[in-house]
């Protein structure tokens, strides 16, 4: 990968030796998903997929969140244009597609899509600062990236439905206890510890991680496809009111600042 395409306002691409890492750069947006950065980390996660040289990735957000999901104010101006760009160019989904190990190094907010994106992560770990909170409900639209399928998995169908029901925040440690992330470990050592494991996995011979990471998918993929057909088909059938999607984005974040400030 030329110089030039592993650095992009939105989205950094670096690689320390077969890692490569990936790291969404709007931190005054909180790494919402524009519709920018939707389309390079879809494309890049493609070529990382195509690169010999690449055996594992690292997903990780430019502090102080890791992603912040759909970018609702982008949305509201977009109208239905907005959504129909996951559709062509699906980067939440395509996590959970890259044939690589993909390791989540969630370093602050994971919210509504940010959390489907951790979610397609093989596994997470956390700094102490890390949140996460399925606001989709809350801001009027619904998940689509797998979370009714993925989420319940990670952490039980009844804390999978408290969260999306009621848009709660769980920290970085509650995380750790319902087995959403692997572990938690201290801030300034979270991508450190990242790569640390993607090397790790990295180690193993391709050919034979790539058959074990199939494995794993055709495992789950009896309740993901299922999933993620019924969230597309729900998707299409309930839209959005786009008209109060500025409003309700400002309540949420507000509310979500303040428990923050907790």
């Amino acid at each position: 990968m030329s110089d030039d395409h592993r650095r992009n306002d939105v989205l950094l691409v670096e690689d320390e030796g077969p890692v490569r890492v990936l790291t969404l750069n709007r931190p005054g947006a909180r790494n919402a998903l524009s519709g920018e950065l939707v389309s390079m980390l879809y494309k890049t996660l493609l070529a990382a997929d195509a690169d010999d040289s690449v055996q594992a990735l690292v997903l990780t957000g430019a502090d102080p969140a890791f992603c912040a999901g759909v970018d609702l104010k982008e949305a509201a101006a977009q109208g239905a244009a907005y959504f129909a760009r996951f559709e062509q160019e699906d980067c939440v989904h395509q996590v959970a597609l890259t044939r690589k190990p993909v390791i989540g190094a969630v370093n602050g907010a994971a919210f509504t899509g940010g959390l489907e994106l951790a979610l397609g992560c093989d596994f997470l770990v956390a700094s102490e600062r890390a949140v996460f909170a399925d606001t989709h409900a809350r801001v009027g639209i619904l998940p689509g990236g797998g979370l009714t399928a993925r989420l319940p998995l990670l952490v039980g169908p009844g804390r999978a439905r408290r969260m999306s029901m009621t848009g709660e925040l769980v920290d970085a440690q509650l995380a750790e206890h319902i087995g959403l992330v692997t572990e938690v470990v201290p801030h300034q050592r979270l991508r450190e510890h990242a790569v640390a494991l993607a090397a790790a996995a990295a180690e193993i011979p391709q050919r034979t991680v790539l058959v074990l990471k199939r494995l794993y998918e055709e495992g789950a993929s009896t309740v993901v496809a299922p999933a993620l057909a019924a969230e597309k088909a729900a998707g299409r059938a309930h839209r959005p009111d786009f008209e109060s999607l500025e409003q309700r984005r400002v309540t949420v974040l507000a509310r979500n600042r303040a428990r923050l400030s907790r």
